[in-house]
């Protein structure tokens, strides 16, 4: 089902997630662009798993967002730090935890956690000093889930509920470990929906106004609900500023566009300040300010990448199509 409302402006952009889709066997796939607040394209196609009589994908279904869901931790950690619960991302994660493996994560602060600099790999094993390289895996994110819940005193996915789903109108955005009929679900078991595991379900929509979200630094319906530094210090580089300059550029958990690096892991063509979010299963936001655009893609990957399949170069390629379409519109 196409919702196309832009005169076929994003035509080659929803054909490419399709055409991805098809390349990397999901089931389902959706496109939204908004521009200046209000949605300009929208499409979905396919449907909720492969199983006979599944449920179409529209506007309903709820993808899991994989490793997007780091960006609200991002978000309650930037809470922290402006509302003075946290000193600073330059502290010793250490500080605000209990009963750790201090020998382990010794020297690591939430700077480096925040920007995959951490060195970190499992619970008792580093691959580097922190600050020093970059690797991404979730070794850290744990480690920062508990200290949201020490410093809020109350679950990550609580933190989210009272001070940002509720103000800001997050009507299809939790966290789920009970299947439904609106959750595209990937074959995973979880046990707890207070946001220590990679169950977040969001609507395609909603992940959309995510974006917006950051690109309006917090402005909702004419109202600052919450203070625009919370949003300008989330999606500002914070990497260590000695790290290798091939190396990539983070905000809190967001890919940053940093024109001095000679690579980046957004489009070639995107404007110095772009920012994007990637999950495992296929899914991105991508904010380009400059442009006051937001373009989410929604996907639910089942199995392994093919064959000849580049994520990074997907990608890539998926921010360049973007900026063609708004340019030729």
């Amino acid at each position: 089902m196409n919702l196309n409302q832009s005169i076929h402006t994003f035509d080659e952009l929803n054909d490419h997630v399709e055409e991805i889709r098809n390349q990397i066997s999901a089931s389902g796939s959706s496109v939204l662009v908004m521009q200046n607040n209000r949605i300009v394209n929208e499409c979905y196609s396919g449907y909720h798993d492969k199983s006979p009589n599944s449920r179409s994908i529209d506007e309903d279904s709820q993808f899991n967002v994989a490793s997007i869901r780091k960006t609200y931790l991002g978000l309650a950690i930037s809470l922290a730090l402006y509302e003075g619960k946290i000193r600073s991302i330059d502290d010793y994660i250490v500080d605000y935890l209990e009963d750790t493996n201090v020998k382990v994560i010794h020297n690591t602060t939430i700077r480096h956690i925040l920007t995959h600099t951490h060195g970190l790999q499992g619970p008792n094993e580093r691959l580097f000093p922190p600050g020093t390289d970059w690797k991404y895996n979730n070794a850290g994110v744990n480690l920062l889930i508990r200290m949201v819940q020490n410093v809020f005193n109350q679950s990550l996915a609580q933190v989210l509920r009272d001070r940002v789903f509720a103000s800001y109108g997050f009507m299809n955005t939790d966290w789920k470990h009970k299947k439904n009929d609106k959750l595209v679900w990937v074959n995973e078991e979880y046990s707890s929906n207070d946001g220590s595991e990679a169950n977040l379900f969001v609507n395609t929509r909603d992940i959309a106004k995510w974006g917006n979200l950051f690109l309006n630094k917090g402005k909702y319906k004419g109202e600052q609900i919450l203070p625009r530094l919370v949003f300008e210090q989330a999606v500002s580089i914070v990497t260590p500023s000695q790290l290798d300059e091939a190396l990539p550029r983070n905000g809190f958990f967001w890919w940053v566009k940093d024109m001095n690096r000679p690579v980046s892991e957004l489009g070639y063509d995107l404007p110095r300040g772009s920012y994007q979010l990637f999950g495992f299963f296929g899914n991105a936001v991508l904010v380009i300010p400059e442009y006051h655009v937001v373009v989410v893609r929604m996907l639910n990957q089942l199995g392994p990448n093919p064959p000849g399949y580049d994520y990074i170069q997907d990608i890539r390629k998926f921010g360049d199509l973007v900026l063609k379409c708004i340019d030729k519109g």
